[in-house]
């Protein structure tokens, strides 16, 4: 199997995020994706810097997939769009079916990003014959719904298993409204949360983290001890999503385990100490995301 890093979904600065990458390229992971897929408000690295920075991963023997904006509202994103499918020299994420579209018109091979919610193989079949060659199932997508999918011949699956899952965006930023802002005069109050800002229930529990217009969730949704489970399903790709600390170690036990090196619920015990929050894998069972139930197993 082999391992990818997900784009980064929090506005980190921009001595941060070259730092992190440059790290990432030392890392035993086998495809990086670049770009900002949140907000496009967040600018400081702009398409020039992504792509210089998706060249010298190249040179240190990744993948780069471009990854593009999940939440189109503008002309100026649209225009970016083009932009970053037009420059043609690396693969592109579509993380919506308006970067699908452009990728199907210039005959380009493309991955399905998790925001186009995938759940049926006529779906997933019509993204093969536009183009796709992987596809990335929603992240709330239980081992049973991908078990009955029908991929293609040739597409390859890529499974989210680790960090925060995204579960959905809003044209309101909801950082923005928690320091009493306007969207469009948010002072950039997502730089000073690297990881989201935690949203607590009236009894004081962690429940949501929001990211901007996006809300994911608090827990972080860990698949390493079921890995084996995802590998019979033909899964070849394992996403970890970026978290603004130990994230070297993180690749590094999914990189163990990878290698049969590790058992996997020492994996699981491993991650619990790297984390910023408490894991989950209840989507994976069918069951409420939240859960946590590393000895229950599949079938």
């Amino acid at each position: 199997m082999k391992l990818t890093l997900g784009p980064l979904l929090y506005y980190w600065s921009r001595e941060d995020t070259l730092a992190f990458y440059a790290e990432a390229a030392t890392w035993p992971v086998d495809v990086v994706y670049l770009g900002e897929t949140v907000c496009s408000r967040r600018h400081l690295l702009r398409l020039a810097d992504w792509l210089e920075v998706a060249a010298s991963l190249r040179d240190a023997g990744k993948e780069v997939v471009l990854s593009t904006q999940t939440l189109i509202e503008s002309e100026s994103d649209l225009k970016a769009l083009r932009k970053i499918v037009a420059y043609g020299a690396f693969k592109v994420e579509a993380n919506e079916f308006g970067a699908v579209r452009l990728c199907a018109e210039a005959g380009m091979p493309f991955v399905a990003g998790p925001a186009l919610n995938v759940y049926n193989p006529d779906t997933l079949a019509l993204l093969h014959e536009a183009g796709a060659l992987r596809w990335v199932p929603p992240v709330e997508m239980p081992q049973a719904m991908l078990k009955a999918m029908i991929v293609p011949e040739g597409m390859e699956t890529e499974l989210f298993s680790y960090g925060r899952l995204p579960l959905a965006f809003s044209a309101r930023c909801f950082t923005a409204r928690h320091y009493n802002l306007q969207k469009d005069d948010c002072q950039f109050r997502c730089i000073d949360h690297p990881d989201g800002l935690d949203l607590k229930t009236r009894e004081n529990e962690v429940f949501l983290t929001m990211n901007g217009i996006q809300t994911q969730s608090a827990k972080i949704h860990t698949l390493a001890h079921r890995t084996d489970e995802a590998r019979a399903l033909g899964v070849t790709y394992l996403r970890l999503s970026p978290q603004s600390q130990h994230m070297g170690r993180v690749v590094g036990v999914f990189d163990t385990l990878r290698k049969n090196a590790l058992v996997p619920m020492e994996a699981a015990a491993q991650l619990q100490r790297l984390m910023p929050g408490k894991p989950c894998d209840g989507y994976w069972l069918g069951r409420p995301g939240l859960d946590y139930a590393p000895d229950e197993a599949l079938n």
